[in-house]
């Protein structure tokens, strides 16, 4: 069954080529456009798409508020963002509104077939060019810190659920995959984000592209 796409992109031109790239795919297919925020909060609400691509920078609604409002009303829906901001900034209020994915503009065509695909499949995609950026932000704050690497406090389970987290699998799968309570991984995690002075699965995500545990 063909992955179902809700394009939302307020330049005409960018939604003509994302659809003509995404119709070259015999596992996917676009069943809406929108040209705003708003637009696109209401077509995913009629349409219930597997994976949305969604700009930041739209009238009527950014992008950031109207993935918030779209996985509010059904979280079985996935939003790769697509922006030219590669701020980590951008990123993180993506990641905060539930967003899957973010890639820039400039990315390759082959990157957003990849993140529709991992999308859909509710696994988390970052573009290499967006995870350098972030990794390099991450050394020159270690540096400006004069920190050691909070990674080595994380024993070897603790970072074999880091990366099942980051890779955007609930603590139900973790605990099935790994044969273990549900109570043991959500105690693990609690763990994870101590050691590592986090506060958020987003927070997490993020630190898992910036070490490279996940791309």
């Amino acid at each position: 069954m063909a992955i179902r796409i809700l394009l939302a992109d307020d330049h005409t031109v960018v939604r003509d080529g994302l659809r003509a790239l995404v119709e070259k795919q015999p596992d996917m297919a676009v069943v809406a456009e929108a040209s705003d925020g708003r637009d696109s909060v209401r077509l995913a609400g009629e349409h219930a798409p597997d994976v949305v691509v969604m700009d930041i920078a739209m009238p009527n609604m950014n992008g950031i508020e109207a993935t918030r409002r779209i996985l509010a009303a059904n979280p079985r829906t996935a939003v790769v963002i697509l922006s030219m901001h590669h701020d980590e900034s951008y990123v993180l209020r993506s990641l905060k509104a539930g967003a899957k994915g973010y890639l820039l503009k400039d990315s390759l065509r082959s990157d957003m077939v990849e993140a529709i695909r991992a999308a859909a499949q509710g696994r988390s995609y970052f573009t290499r060019k967006v995870s350098r950026i972030l990794q390099e932000d991450y050394v020159r704050e270690m540096e400006r810190r004069g920190v050691d690497d909070t990674y080595e406090l994380l024993t070897d389970r603790e970072r074999e659920i880091l990366q099942l987290v980051a890779e955007g699998r609930t603590n139900k799968d973790v605990a099935a995959l790994l044969n273990v309570s549900l109570t043991t991984v959500e105690t693990h995690r609690t763990h994870i984000l101590q050691k590592l002075d986090l506060h958020s699965v987003p927070e997490l995500i993020l630190y898992a592209v910036r070490k490279g545990i996940i791309s």
